[in-house]
């Protein structure tokens, strides 16, 4: 149901500036805490449907430059097909990263400025350790993932380039010349799979520790 609602009001935020779609958002009971809780699961949930996507990609390049048989046109529009999905893919998690920051930064400005209203100074100073300690683990968590972030381009790279190659190229001669980029490929899918995995990780655990604090 929260996403749903956080979906409602993505047109709000189209509509007119930052304050104004959180503070609508509040209105119905969605703070910032829960739309970044819900951010970061989406960022994640993406990072994951990449690796899956990218690892598909990877398969199929090796069915298309080692396997023999088959028209080399229907091949090419397989390899093209995922080339494309791979591209979604990175789109989506590009996006998904850039909502986090988004809430993420209005959250801590709030949470900041909010700590001038204190009287209480032990309480201002508790609620003051608490952002220190959770902007610490955000900043972890951005790290991991803008890690995972930039091993897309090496991969999109190297896959863009032979589809393109293979596109202008449909023959076997091409096949042959395309053998030998599947080790630098396949080298860079698995440190993306691998830098993914790990931002994943970090936002299961950030979750985690933000559920606990709620």
């Amino acid at each position: 149901m929260r996403k749903i609602f956080l979906l409602a009001f993505a047109l709000v935020a189209l509509a007119g500036c930052q304050s104004a779609y959180y503070s609508a958002l509040e209105k119905v009971g969605l703070h910032k805490r829960d739309i970044l809780i819900d951010r970061v699961e989406d960022a994640r949930d993406s990072q994951q449907e990449a690796k899956e996507q990218f690892k598909d990609a990877l398969e199929h390049y090796r069915s298309v430059v080692q396997v023999k048989g088959g028209k080399l046109e229907e091949r090419y529009d397989s390899l093209n097909r995922e080339y494309e999905a791979s591209e979604a893919s990175a789109r989506e998690v590009r996006e998904r990263i850039a909502a986090v920051e988004d809430v993420a930064e209005a959250l801590f400005r709030e949470w900041q400025k909010e700590l001038d209203d204190y009287t209480n100074a032990s309480l201002k100073a508790a609620s003051a350790k608490d952002l220190k300690r959770t902007r610490g683990e955000y900043q972890a968590l951005m790290q991991r993932m803008r890690a995972a972030e930039k091993r897309i381009d090496p991969v999109l790279n190297v896959l863009r380039d032979q589809v393109l190659f293979l596109k202008h190229n449909l023959n076997a001669r091409a096949i042959g010349a395309l053998q030998g980029e599947y080790r630098t490929l396949q080298g860079n899918v698995d440190q993306l799979v691998a830098e993914m995995q790990r931002a994943i990780d970090e936002a299961d655990l950030f979750i985690r520790q933000l559920q606990r604090d709620n």
